[in-house]
């Protein structure tokens, strides 16, 4: 009995000086300096931790791949001076599984707080962010990690403008109305050719949307010297137009320039808005006949819903690679028969992504984790990536404002309650079901283009979208060319040919 009883105290005593030897977990705790910002805020914390400081470790989140920065987020209240933001390992976090998963080694470590409701981006205005710390970094030696943030991104200024390249930033009343706050419309223009000469001369409008989240500063890259785009935009023989290009972020991430329950009324702000004040500042014609729409990815699926739900507005447009056109390729997901987002039928993970030789960069998994971790709530409906913006656009609001998710954040288990508002937003459908009155108004006026082994799989809504398209009665007269062997973003066609035909397409449509 005495020697079960010191067995006992033996064991006792080395299990309590095993608890004292052993290491607090990690943690980071994250405060603001004082006088960063005037009154607390509620927002979403990261810390980053990259391998390199260049990039700033803040600007590679939403960066997908097993190589990718660890990051770690948690949603805080009410955070300012004198607050303490904890991560540790309740944090959601991407790649790895938790912050107990994180390789030991050395790393430049960041931490940002975003809290810019209005644009959905870590290097919004007003975010804060620490400064890059060169730290060791080991979870089997926990430890407390301290990081102060220091510095916020500055209020939004417009670059300066020349001869050329104009700004537009205007508050939008129906937008504003819908969120109970002023938004405002930013929009980059690129003036034709001696626009100046003849004051007298109107012009037609070519409204351009980018790739995923392109901002209306990109016409600064469209006329870059020696670019493509300048070269054929200056070109004496040219047509003269006006290019209107559509900023790519909002509340959401990209709000896809269409009226939806959660981005609110994009697509009227733009019609009823933007377009007039562009044409009304810059000389343009201002009547459907003289505007035209083009863009690729996502400015593929836009320029084509615009030309859908406002066929009066536009005259035609020239899509390539758009985003899913048909739900049931909606990339790999059938929206109206899978049971689940990122497992297939098979029960293999979905890919996301591939390499035009077919091998998979990553999966939807993969890709909606590293969203979670983006988003408020750990939800990829919050995350402003492409994911959550797509279920932002098409999906409905739910009851505490924010989007019904249509898939299960962690499971992926679709919710088929959660599809019936999709329907308004798949092309093809609305398309087959009132193709009566549409017809005569979209006939000849859609050209697309797509790789048939484009990245993200959005050859095969292509596909679906043409095989109605090539039977329709009336005919459609409508184009559709398939890049073998291109990946994204294919467009087969040169910008000079596109400009000619939008003129073609202007001048044969004058009353």
């Amino acid at each position: 009995m005495k020697s079960a009883k010191l067995l006992f105290v033996t064991l006792f005593c080395a299990a309590t000086a095993a608890a004292r030897q052993a290491p607090a977990p990690l943690r980071f705790e994250v405060t603001v300096a004082p006088g960063l910002i005037n009154a607390p805020q509620n927002g979403r914390l990261f810390v980053v931790m990259a391998t390199r400081d260049r990039p700033e470790p803040r600007m590679t989140i939403g960066h997908t791949g097993m190589d990718a920065a660890p990051v770690l987020a948690h949603d805080v209240a009410g955070f300012g001076p004198g607050k303490i933001g904890i991560i540790d390992r309740s944090a959601a976090s991407f790649p790895i599984e938790s912050l107990s998963a994180l390789k030991p080694g050395d790393y430049f470590v960041q931490a940002v707080f975003d809290s810019n409701i209005d644009l959905k981006s870590v290097n919004a205005p007003g975010n804060l962010y620490s400064s890059v710390e060169k730290l060791h970094v080991d979870p089997d030696r926990g430890g407390l990690v301290k990081l102060q943030l220091n510095q916020a991104v500055p209020a939004e200024t417009l670059p300066p403008e020349d001869q050329y390249i104009k700004w537009v930033k205007i508050q939008s009343a129906v937008l504003s109305k819908f969120h109970g706050r002023p938004i405002f419309l930013r929009a980059g223009v690129i003036l034709p050719k001696d626009f100046d000469r003849d004051t007298a001369r109107r012009y037609p409008l070519r409204v351009h949307i980018g790739g995923y989240g392109s901002r209306f500063t990109t016409v600064q890259r469209m006329m870059a010297e020696g670019s493509e785009f300048r070269r054929a935009w200056l070109d004496d023989s040219s047509p003269r137009m006006i290019l209107l290009h559509l900023d790519g972020n909002g509340p959401l991430g990209d709000p896809y320039q269409v009226n939806s329950d959660n981005h609110g009324p994009f697509g009227d702000a733009i019609t009823r808005e933007l377009i007039p004040y562009v044409e009304q500042r810059y000389r343009g014609i201002g009547q459907s006949y003289a505007r035209v729409i083009d863009g690729g990815s996502t400015g593929g699926w836009v320029s084509l819903a615009l030309k859908v739900f406002y066929p009066d507005f536009f005259n035609a447009t020239w899509s390539s690679c758009p985003d899913g056109v048909d739900f049931r390729g909606f990339q790999l997901i059938d929206i109206y028969k899978d049971k689940n987002a990122y497992v297939n039928q098979y029960g293999f993970e979905r890919p996301s992504e591939r390499e035009i030789n077919g091998e998979v960069r990553f999966t939807m998994r993969h890709e909606c984790l590293m969203e979670n971790v983006m988003g408020l709530g750990d939800s990829w409906t919050m995350s402003g990536g492409q994911w959550g913006a797509w279920n932002a656009t098409y999906g409905a609001r739910s009851a505490d404002g924010r989007p019904v998710p249509l898939w299960d954040p962690k499971t992926g288990a679709m919710d088929p309650t959660a599809v019936e508002h999709w329907k308004k937003y798949d092309l093809r459908l609305i398309l087959e079901q009132n193709w009566k009155t549409l017809a005569p108004k979209l006939q000849g006026k859609l050209n697309i283009w797509v790789g048939e082994a484009d990245n993200y799989f959005l050859n095969n809504a292509v596909h679906m979208l043409g095989n109605f398209l090539e039977t329709a009665n009336p005919p459609a007269k409508s184009r559709i060319v398939y890049g073998p062997g291109q990946g994204h973003c294919y467009r087969g066609i040169t910008e000079r040919q596109m400009m000619d035909e939008m003129a073609m397409a202007i001048q044969n449509g004058k009353p």
